[in-house]
C-alpha cells in the first residue's frame, strides 16, 4: 500500500490518527486501490488524505485531488443544477415533466395522470417508473442511442405518482435530459457553468471532462482488473467525477458555509427545500450501496432524523466506485469519501470519523446499532408465504417498446413462485415480497 497524501488544516491533536490507520488496514484486506477522504466542520477543512493507488498500473498515487466515479453521489449534483433552473423561473418543480420533453419523446403514462408525473415526483423517486438502468461498456457506446430513444422504450409509469417511493435511476437521466432542453447547452455543460465553476469544483465533471483524464482514478474490479471506461442512459444519476476535496466544498456550500472562492448558486431558501422529506422510503437491501434503509428522500438528499440526529446524504456504488456524502446540519459537519472499487469502505468509515469528532457518538451509535440489529433479527424471521388468495397461476403481459409479451406467475403452498414469460422455461423468483398490494421480487 502506498503511503498517504495528506492536506491538514488543523490536526494538532491527531484526532483522525486512528481513522487513518483503520482505513489501511480495511484497503489492505479488502483489496480497496485508493480511498480519499475529507472531512470539515462549521466551514473549515479539518482533515483531507488520500490512500493507495489511483492507477496501479501506472503508479499513479492518489491525492484529495484525484477525481473519483461518484455513482449515485451524482444525484445530489444534477439536483442543484435543476434548483439552479428552478431559481432562473425555467423550471418548475410542481409542472408535468412531460410539458418539458420532445412530443415523440415523453413519458407513456399507464396508470394515474400524466399531468402527476412531476419534476419533484421524479427527484424525489415518487414518479412511478418502472425499474430501468442500462450500462454501456466501451465498445457498445458508439451505438447508444439517443435520450429521446431511451425515454420512448424505458419512460413507463406503472404505479399512481406520488403513491410510493421507488428509486430511479432513469428518473434522474430523464432530469439531466430536461436541464438540457431547458438550458439550451449540454448537462454537461450546464452543470460546468453554473454549478462547478461558481462553487470552485475544478476538479468536478460530467464523465471525465476535456482535459482532464489525468486526474481521474482508474475503476478496478475484484483481483485489481481495470474496467474499461463505461456510460449510461442515465448520467444525472450516476455519471458525475469528482474529487473529495470538491465534494466536502459541494457539502459545506449546501450547509450554507460558503468558502472565499465559491459563488452562492443557490438561495438558502432553496437549499432547505433540497433537504426537506417529500417522499418516504421503504427499507431497502442493506447490501445495496446507492442507499441504505433510511426514512425519506428529498430533492436529491436522503434525510435520516432519528436518535442519531438529523443526516443528510446520498451513497453511490457502482462497477470500480463507491462514494458517500455526509452532512450533519445540528454539527455543522461534512464528510466526503470516495473509492475506485465497489466496496463499503465510505459507509464503514463515517462513524468512525464521527466518533472521533463528536462527543458521546459511539455510544448513540452502538444504542442504534442495537436497535438496527434486533429489528432485522426480527424481521428475518418473517418468511414470505403466499395467503391463500394469492396460491395459483396468475396470467397477464409485460409490455415493452417491441411489444407486449404474456406472462405468468405461479404461486405454490411451498411458499416457490415461478415465473415463466412467454414462450422461455419457468425461472425461480426470489426476494418475494408483497406489502401494501404490491407484488415484489427478482428472476433467479
Amino acid at each position: 500500500l502506498v503511503g498517504s497524501e495528506m492536506c491538514i488544516r488543523d490536526r494538532s491533536d491527531d484526532l483522525f490518527a486512528d481513522v487513518g490507520r483503520k482505513i489501511q488496514r480495511e484497503m489492505a484486506e479488502s483489496g480497496v486501490p485508493s480511498f480519499a477522504v475529507a472531512v470539515a466542520r462549521n466551514g473549515e477543512i479539518l482533515w483531507e488524505e488520500a490512500f493507495g493507488w489511483a492507477d496501479l498500473q501506472r503508479r499513479i498515487p492518489a491525492t484529495v485531488h484525484t477525481m473519483y466515479s461518484l455513482a449515485s453521489v451524482s444525484k445530489p449534483i444534477t439536483a442543484t443544477g435543476l434548483m439552479v433552473l428552478v431559481e432562473q423561473g425555467k423550471l418548475d418543480l410542481d409542472a408535468p415533466a412531460n410539458c418539458y420533453l420532445a412530443r415523440d419523446s415523453r413519458m407513456e403514462v399507464w396508470i394515474g395522470d400524466p399531468e402527476e408525473v412531476t419534476i419533484r415526483r421524479l427527484a424525489n423517486h415518487t414518479g412511478g417508473l418502472a425499474c430501468h438502468a442500462h450500462f454501456y461498456q466501451a465498445e457498445e457506446i458508439p451505438s447508444k442511442p439517443p435520450m429521446e430513444e431511451s425515454i420512448r422504450r424505458y419512460g413507463n409509469v406503472v404505479t399512481l405518482p406520488g403513491e410510493r417511493y421507488r428509486y430511479s435511476n432513469f428518473g434522474y437521466g430523464i432530469l439531466d435530459h430536461v436541464i438540457a432542453r431547458t438550458s439550451g447547452v449540454t448537462y454537461a455543460e450546464f452543470l460546468r457553468r453554473e454549478v462547478f465553476l461558481p462553487l470552485g469544483m475544478t476538479r468536478t465533471s460530467v464523465d471525465i471532462g476535456p482535459g482532464l483524464a489525468e486526474f481521474a482514478a482508474v475503476r478496478y474490479a475484484d483481483r485489481d482488473t481495470p474496467i474499461p471506461f463505461y456510460t449510461t442512459d442515465h448520467a444525472g444519476a450516476s455519471a458525475v467525477y469528482a474529487s473529495v476535496h470538491d465534494l466536502v466544498r459541494f457539502g459545506m456550500f449546501h450547509l450554507g458555509q460558503l468558502g472565499p472562492d465559491q459563488k452562492a448558486i443557490l438561495s438558502a431558501e432553496s437549499r432547505r427545500a433540497m433537504q426537506a422529506a417529500t417522499a418516504c422510503m421503504a427499507p431497502v437491501n442493506p447490501a445495496d450501496l446507492n442507499l441504505r434503509p433510511a426514512s425519506c428522500y428529498g430533492i436529491g438528499w436522503v434525510i435520516d432524523d432519528d436518535d442519531l440526529g438529523k443526516r443528510i446524504s446520498h451513497g453511490g456504488g457502482m462497477g470500480g466506485a463507491a462514494s458517500k456524502i455526509l452532512m450533519l446540519p445540528d454539527e455543522g459537519i461534512v464528510i466526503a469519501a470516495a473509492t475506485n472499487k465497489f466496496c463499503r469502505l465510505p459507509w464503514q468509515i463515517e462513524n468512525d470519523i464521527l466518533s472521533a469528532l463528536v462527543p458521546g457518538y459511539a455510544e448513540k451509535l452502538a444504542a442504534h446499532e442495537r436497535k438496527r440489529r434486533e429489528a432485522t433479527a426480527k424481521n428475518e424471521q418473517i418468511a414470505f408465504a403466499p395467503v391463500s388468495e394469492l396460491l395459483g397461476d396468475w396470467e397477464g403481459f409485460v409490455r415493452t417498446y417491441a411489444g407486449e409479451f404474456p406472462m405468468t406467475l405461479s404461486f405454490k403452498e411451498s411458499g416457490d413462485i415461478h415465473a415463466r414469460l412467454g414462450n422461455q422455461l419457468p425461472v425461480l423468483v426470489v426476494n418475494a415480497e408483497f406489502s401494501n398490494r404490491y407484488f415484489s421480487g427478482s428472476m433467479a
